[in-house]
């Protein structure tokens, strides 16, 4: 049985429960994020107990993927985390920077009394978030190993360092095959090689974020060289909320291709984000030790990754030192969708001027300030006010990491045979059925849009 305890209806909280028998495993364990109907699910006690759960595979390191551990281990969960050693290395940055994130928040809250709960708490504490790892034991990719009445599979998805497909085989002599594609990434990611091809599976789970557009690339690459020159030109600060493990990687991989090219000038780059800083040691550590998921024009090149002028920010009082420094200037710090962290601070600060930019790089789920931001909000209320919005608001879908809908199709099209059903998860509403709806014209496979919480037989 397969049952969607989340990514279904919406593109966060990523949680699929497979049981056979008296056996239940967790494939990812996500956070909802976005719409405040879908953040208050994360208080919600599972539909099943954590104690029941003898098992956890993880795609990746996201936190729609994977911040719910925290909370799944508080509540009785005893058994093991499995996932590359890409991933492990990366929670061990995230889940603990999200639950200090949270501690911060709801202390900010409290001094400042605008929450409605009294006093508010944090979802979970970087204590809990350091116990939780704990629990993890890493694996290979390409290595089938054997728990709880499956044998799991990890294959490089590409979406982000460690990210993987899981091959799922379950049953009788493991006569079942289950596929998750994870978030998928893009043949053109300009640092990781592209994903592996499905294997062989009688059923597929597969992500729709973009399932309904198409990446420009080159487009993409355009308005960013002429965003930051307009921005230069007014003397202005671009502010770009990055999520910090990848998409700051991509964004300082273009901006030293631009200035190498002369499309843009050298302009003072800071990164303010610890969380990001250690995931990018991670990435050019990887490249220099010649991990084989990088791609090989970039192995021995950690330096692609450094821009002119790149300055690190790592204390809060240099963080906060930005704020008085006039432009031109780039500023990149998390979280990409503007949901909390350092950025909050620089986008309050920066918003009200019309020199400013705020850069868009990523997926902006619905609910989120970014989301907010991209939709032409004259306001968003941040720290518990309401900010005025006059600062130019320029958004690059195309630097995402997560395939589009003929990059999935390519995919699935690739598979070593065609599957008895296609399960598509991991998009808003409107991007689930596009997928779905061409995948059924184009492949004329059958393909379901499953909802929350329901069940399926895979028997």
């Amino acid at each position: 049985m397969l049952r969607f305890l989340g990514a279904a209806g919406t593109v966060t909280g990523s949680k699929f429960l497979l049981t056979a028998g008296d056996s239940c495993v967790l494939i990812d364990c996500g956070l909802f994020q976005g719409i405040k109907e879908q953040r208050l699910r994360n208080w919600d006690r599972l539909p099943v107990d954590a104690e029941l759960i003898k098992s956890v595979m993880l795609s990746h390191a996201h936190l729609d993927h994977s911040g719910y551990l925290p909370v799944l281990c508080r509540s009785g969960f005893k058994g093991r985390v499995f996932s590359t050693p890409g991933t492990y290395a990366l929670c061990r940055i995230l889940l603990p920077d999200s639950g200090h994130l949270q501690e911060e928040e709801a202390a900010y809250a409290n001094r400042r009394g605008y929450s409605k709960h009294t006093p508010a708490l944090p979802l979970y504490t970087e204590e809990d978030a350091w116990k939780s790892l704990n629990h993890f034991s890493a694996t290979s990719l390409g290595s089938p190993f054997e728990t709880d009445r499956c044998r799991v599979t990890f294959r490089h998805a590409g979406h982000i360092l460690g990210a993987s497909s899981l091959l799922v085989e379950t049953g009788e002599a493991f006569n079942r095959r289950v596929l998750f594609s994870g978030d998928l990434g893009r043949p053109s990611h300009p640092l990781l090689r592209a994903p592996d091809p499905p294997p062989r599976a009688d059923v597929i789970v597969v992500e729709s974020t973009y399932g309904d557009r198409l990446h420009d690339d080159q487009g993409a690459l355009d308005t960013f060289a002429q965003a930051i020159a307009r921005t230069a030109d007014r003397a202005g600060v671009m502010v770009i909320p990055s999520f910090a493990v990848d998409r700051t990687e991509i964004v300082l991989f273009y901006l030293r291709r631009l200035q190498q090219e002369g499309r843009i000038p050298a302009l003072p780059v800071y990164v303010d984000s610890p969380m990001a800083l250690a995931a990018l040691k991670l990435y050019q550590d990887a490249m220099s030790s010649g991990d084989p998921t990088m791609r090989p024009e970039v192995a021995g090149k950690p330096e692609v990754l450094e821009p002119d002028s790149l300055t690190e920010v790592k204390t809060v009082e240099e963080s906060i030192a930005l704020n008085s420094r006039r432009g031109p200037m780039i500023i990149i710090s998390a979280s990409g969708m503007a949901t909390g962290g350092r950025v909050l601070h620089h986008l309050a600060h920066r918003l009200p001027d019309e020199r400013n930019t705020v850069m868009l790089v990523g997926y902006q789920a619905e609910g989120t300030r970014g989301r907010l931001l991209l939709e032409g909000a004259s306001a968003v209320k941040m720290l518990g006010r309401h900010i005025p919005v006059r600062a130019e608001i320029v958004n690059i879908p195309a630097f995402s990491v997560h395939a589009d809908r003929s990059e999935i199709i390519s995919w699935l099209k690739s598979a070593a045979a065609v599957p008895e059903v296609v399960y598509v998860v991991h998009g808003d509403p409107a991007a689930a059925e596009a997928l779905r709806a061409t995948i059924v014209r184009e492949l004329r496979w059958n393909a379901v849009v499953p909802r929350y919480l329901e069940r399926v037989r895979l028997d």
